[in-house]
């Protein structure tokens, strides 16, 4: 007998311990697969629904056999519209394939088909829709629609074509198809600055000094492979959202690096801060290369508002590198240390001076 309790006892708490593992392991591959599943550019065919086919009948009851016509018209096919939801983090969710509901045929007695219900997309707030490379749509507001694709027209039973020279119509037309387009999604983060850099440059590990984002960090280069965005309170209450981009690399333009991808996210935000690892041998010529690869993708960008974060300061050789970047920039220079926190006050109070002195248009 008490063999058998401590058996059991074993089991229930071997049980646990696999539980307990299974939970962990889960947890870790969700968080792989999170970090994976960031997607900002999507090809979707989208194919509205048909329109429903009209009826040819006659009316028929006792003493009334030709009681004339009575077909009713179809239904319209239900369009395909794109819809800004604010929880949607990502384009992933998206399909490739869109096919919308095609509405209901019409029938006899004048009975009309039924109009079918749209399709929705879901798109995170940013996201801009093309098509052969021509802008259709910018949807930047919460709850914004746009009817990517509109569902083709019911058609007319032979009700529709009574007239007093046709007293019998047997037309009845079919329901026109639905509009069949391919656009492209591309989702640009929505921050009024962004954190512009090279890897490892300490990006992330500034994001989660100035923010209450909680971006990974880690001792190696391309730590961070998709747009984080922070949030910034101050003590009136406004709100000014800071993105870490992922970092550039010298020849981003051409797309080195998915650098495409990631100059995208920039395009939208207002304030730029170009963060220099100043432990580096020369890091004014990262700042040279980083507006260089900025110009060569949208001269535009070069307009913004932009200041320049020191950043590790509390390594000797960045102290040095101080001095020679202030006397080579014109931009203010913000000397600050991510790691100890050194500093960042100061940045948090210039990046609102910088969104106060600038206006949206700007």
């Amino acid at each position: 007998m008490l063999l058998e309790k401590h058996m059991k006892l074993l089991r229930l708490y071997g049980g646990l311990l696999l539980q307990r593992a299974h939970k962990h392991t889960a947890a870790r591959l969700s968080e792989k697969k999170l970090s994976r599943c960031f997607v900002d550019h999507r090809r979707v065919k989208v194919v509205a629904g048909s329109g429903g086919n009209g009826a040819s009948s006659f009316h028929s009851e006792p003493r009334k056999e030709w009681g004339g016509p009575d077909g009713g018209n179809g239904g319209a096919g239900g369009d395909i519209i794109i819809k800004v939801d604010r929880q949607v983090r990502s384009l992933s969710s998206v399909s490739p394939v869109y096919h919308g509901k095609d509405g209901e045929a019409g029938s006899s007695q004048n009975c009309f088909g039924r109009n079918a219900s749209p399709t929705y997309i879901a798109v995170p707030v940013g996201t801009l829709v093309k098509e052969e490379g021509r802008a259709l749509a910018d949807l930047s507001q919460h709850g914004q629609l746009y009817t990517v694709a509109y569902g083709g027209a019911g058609g007319k039973g032979n009700r529709f074509f009574l007239s007093n020279e046709n007293r019998a119509p047997l037309t009845a037309t079919p329901g026109e198809k639905g509009q069949e387009r391919v656009v492209q999604l591309e989702l640009r983060t929505m921050a009024h600055a962004a954190l512009v850099g090279f890897p490892n440059a300490g990006k992330s590990s500034l994001l989660r000094a100035i923010s209450n984002a909680r971006p990974a960090v880690a001792a190696y280069p391309f730590t961070t492979l998709k747009p984080h965005v922070g949030i910034v309170t101050y003590r009136d209450h406004q709100q000014l959202a800071v993105a870490d981009i992922p970092g550039l690399i010298p020849g981003a333009h051409l797309n080195r690096g998915l650098g495409v991808s990631f100059l995208r996210h920039i395009e939208r935000c207002r304030l730029l801060l170009f963060v220099l690892d100043m432990s580096s041998a020369e890091p004014w010529e990262q700042l040279q290369q980083l507006c260089f690869e900025l110009d060569q993708y949208n001269p535009q960008l070069s307009h913004r508002p932009r200041a320049i974060v020191a950043n590790k300061m509390d390594l000797p050789e960045a102290r040095r590198n101080l001095e020679a970047l202030r006397s080579r920039v014109h931009q203010t220079v913000i000397p600050v240390s991510a790691l100890t926190g050194h500093n960042t006050a100061q940045l948090i109070l210039h990046l609102r001076e910088m969104y106060d002195s600038y206006p949206q248009n700007s």
